[in-house]
C-alpha cells in the first residue's frame, strides 16, 4: 500500500520539476527524497520520473499517478475536514457539480443566504458536463451535482427539481435564421452544428434529427458554452444549447433562437446512494427540500 506521505512527496516533484526544489520545499533532503522516488517506482514496477539535467519530467505512468494521487489527497483533506466540523457549530465544505445551468440560479440565491448564516461554510463548485460530475461524485469528490435530465444509474440517487432549461440554437446575428422566432430541426438540419460532447447529449440530438434527418452534420462539440460561443462566432457553425448562458443583448455579435416544437429538460439533484452528508452538506439538502420541494407538495 502506497503511504500518503509519498504521494505528497511525488505531488511536489510533478509541481516544482525538480527534486532538488521540492526537497527544499518539503523540508528533507535531496537523498532522502530521490531515495523515496525510487523506492516508490520500484514498489509499482514502474518508471514514474525521467530525470534530465534541468528539470524531471513524467512518464505516461507518471501522469497518470499524479492524476490518482491528488484526487487520493482531496478526498482524503475532505474527510479530514468533516471530522473537524464542530458539534456546536456548522462549519465545512460543501463540493459541488454542476453544469452550465442558468435555472439553478435560485440555489445559487440560497447559498448566499447560507454564508450569511454560517460563515465557516465554503462552497466549492466543479463546472463540466454530466460524464465528469458523476465521475467526481463515484471517487466521493463531489457531495451532490445538479444535472439535466441524466441517465439513470442505480449508483445515484435522484430528485427532480422544479426547474427547466430551454433548448435552441446559438448563432452569429448575421445568420438568415437570426431574424426567426424559432427555428425547427429541418431548419438546421444540413448546416454545421456544434453539440455537447457527452454521450446522453450526443443521444438527444440523433433524437432530435430522427424525424427529419438520418444524420445531421455535426462539425464539432463542446463541454463549455464559452468555447462554444467563440466556435459559433468564427463561423465554424451553430451551437445546439440552453437558453441564458451567454448574454446575447447589444452590439454582442451571436444570439439565441428556440427551438420549435419547444424542446426542454428537466434539472436533477443526483448523490450517490448510501452517501453520509457532513452538518454543512445535509444543511444545504435541508434548505433544497424545505424550499423548492415541499412547495411543490403543498
Amino acid at each position: 500500500m502506497i503511504e500518503t506521505r509519498l504521494l505528497q512527496y511525488f505531488l511536489a516533484i510533478a509541481e516544482e520539476q525538480s527534486i532538488t526544489r521540492a526537497a527544499e520545499y518539503l523540508h528533507v533532503t535531496q537523498p532522502t527524497l530521490s531515495k523515496q522516488m525510487m523506492d516508490l517506482e520500484a514498489s509499482l514496477g514502474k518508471q514514474l520520473l525521467v530525470r534530465g539535467k534541468k528539470k524531471v519530467t513524467l512518464t505516461e505512468d507518471g501522469a497518470y499517478l499524479r492524476s490518482r494521487a491528488q484526487e487520493i489527497i482531496s478526498l482524503m483533506e475532505k474527510t479530514e475536514e468533516s471530522f473537524r466540523e464542530g458539534e456546536a457549530i456548522i462549519a465545512g465544505e460543501i463540493y459541488i457539480g454542476c453544469g452550465e445551468l442558468y435555472s439553478v440560479y435560485p440555489i445559487i440565491q440560497m447559498m448566499k443566504e447560507i454564508s450569511e448564516e454560517y460563515p465557516e461554510i465554503r462552497f466549492h463548485f466543479f463546472s463540466g458536463n454530466a460524464d465528469a460530475i458523476t465521475e467526481k461524485l463515484d471517487k466521493g469528490l463531489l457531495d451532490m451535482g445538479f444535472l439535466l435530465d441524466p441517465g439513470i444509474s442505480p449508483r445515484y440517487e435522484y430528485v427532480k427539481l422544479p426547474f427547466h432549461e430551454k433548448f435552441g440554437v446559438l448563432m452569429r446575428k448575421d445568420s438568415p435564421l437570426a431574424a426567426k422566432d424559432s427555428v425547427t430541426p429541418k431548419d438546421i438540419a444540413d448546416l454545421p452544428l456544434i453539440v455537447p460532447s457527452q454521450n446522453h447529449s450526443s443521444s438527444r440530438t440523433k433524437a432530435l434529427f430522427a424525424d427529419h434527418f438520418p444524420s445531421p452534420h455535426i462539425v464539432a462539440s463542446y463541454n463549455l458554452i464559452y468555447n462554444a460561443g467563440l466556435m459559433v462566432n468564427a463561423g465554424i457553425g451553430y451551437a445546439l444549447c440552453i437558453d441564458n448562458l451567454i448574454n446575447t443583448e447589444g452590439n454582442h455579435p451571436l444570439t439565441f433562437v428556440p427551438l420549435s416544437p419547444e424542446t426542454h429538460s428537466d434539472v436533477y439533484l443526483c448523490t450517490k446512494k448510501y452517501q453520509v452528508f457532513s452538518k454543512a452538506t445535509k444543511l444545504l439538502l435541508d434548505r433544497i427540500q424545505e424550499r423548492f420541494l415541499n412547495s411543490q407538495s403543498k
